[in-house]
């Protein structure tokens, strides 16, 4: 099996991650422009605009936090398949909140409330990726998560529970919001600690 350092292959995975994300960015970016573009033809719904401005931060948050890969002395095949896997689980998640029609539906909300168990089954998905993709990273990154880490992929997997089985508005509102503040901790910590 050939094996090859990073300076050969992380530039190449860094375009083939960045092409991935960047076509999750185009279908959600292209949504929004929908809403400027033909605003009375399906208006947008605010639980549906908080996800989508939440997973253009996840995919940012992706991309940046791929810049460490450039640490692993020795690429295979099976880390370059699994990256890329776990950046085609977000990109499937832009596609979920970036669907063709809504014909069938009433309106985003009630598009975005009947496809939840795929969009939290993949949310959580993600977060079991996350923790996967830190060990890949290394021990020393995994460290420097600290001990608090392995909480938040745990927390993530409760939530997606909760929003897979719930069908309140409140209730996804709620955890849209709680996404935002875990996002602004992550940024504040990593970015700013």
């Amino acid at each position: 099996m050939d094996h090859f350092s990073a300076a050969e292959v992380f530039p190449h995975i860094r375009i083939l991650l960045g092409t991935v994300i960047g076509l999750g960015l185009t279908r959600l970016l292209m949504k929004l422009a929908g809403f400027v573009q033909h605003p009375d033809k399906n208006p947008p719904s605010l639980l549906h605009l908080l996800w989508v401005g939440s997973l253009i931060i996840e995919l940012v948050l992706f991309w940046w936090w791929q810049l460490a890969l450039v640490r692993i002395e020795t690429w295979t095949f099976g880390v370059t398949i699994f990256l890329v896997t776990y950046a085609m689980m977000l990109f499937f998640l832009c596609a979920l909140l970036s669907p063709d029609s809504i014909a069938e539906y009433d309106s985003y909300e009630h598009y975005f409330l009947s496809r939840r168990k795929w969009f939290f089954g993949f949310f959580a998905a993600v977060a079991v990726l996350d923790v996967i993709d830190t060990l890949i990273k290394g021990p020393e990154r995994f460290e420097r998560m600290g001990p608090s880490y392995l909480a938040q992929p745990l927390g993530g997997i409760l939530v997606c529970i909760l929003g897979w089985n719930s069908r309140s508005r409140a209730v996804h509102l709620t955890i849209v919001c709680v996404h935002y503040v875990y996002q602004l901790f992550l940024v504040s910590r990593y970015f700013y600690g």
